[in-house]
């Protein structure tokens, strides 16, 4: 058997907020946005790194069809206080990333700075989301 991870959820208050962060802010490219009415008009979007077609986050808002209404309530606390997810964008040069996302708006949490495994700088998505960006030098 032979699996590959292709999808990580990405929890969001809003779909088109999280898309225009995503894209504009961090330069991610839309793989999927597409509305389903037969589940409620649910909506499916994707978006990924550029030039990595493989890997791609799914943007939901927490809801139905996926949650009942106390599960959802119980998520949107969890993504208040920042424990939804967590997730590492890679980069070859930290710092350089750093400025460029900053100059497109993006908030960072923490500056680039070393660390035992490389230099590392901490943001945010408006939906409280933490993530990392990594320079390995392992």
């Amino acid at each position: 058997m032979s699996m590959q991870l292709t999808h990580a959820n990405v929890w969001v208050h809003d779909q088109d907020e999280a898309l225009a962060f995503y894209t504009e802010k961090l330069g991610l490219e839309v793989r999927e946005d597409v509305t389903l009415p037969e589940l409620g008009g649910y909506r499916w979007l994707t978006v990924g790194p550029v030039g990595q077609p493989d890997v791609a986050f799914t943007l939901n808002v927490p809801g139905p069809p996926v949650f009942d209404p106390d599960t959802t309530d119980q998520v949107k606390t969890v993504m208040a206080k920042g424990g939804a997810g967590s997730f590492i964008f890679g980069t070859a040069d930290c710092r350089a990333t750093y400025e460029e996302l900053k100059a497109r708006g993006v908030e960072f949490t923490e500056e680039p700075s070393e660390r035992p495994y490389g230099i590392d700088a901490g943001f945010r998505d408006p939906s409280g989301n933490a993530f990392r960006l990594v320079q390995s030098t392992m």
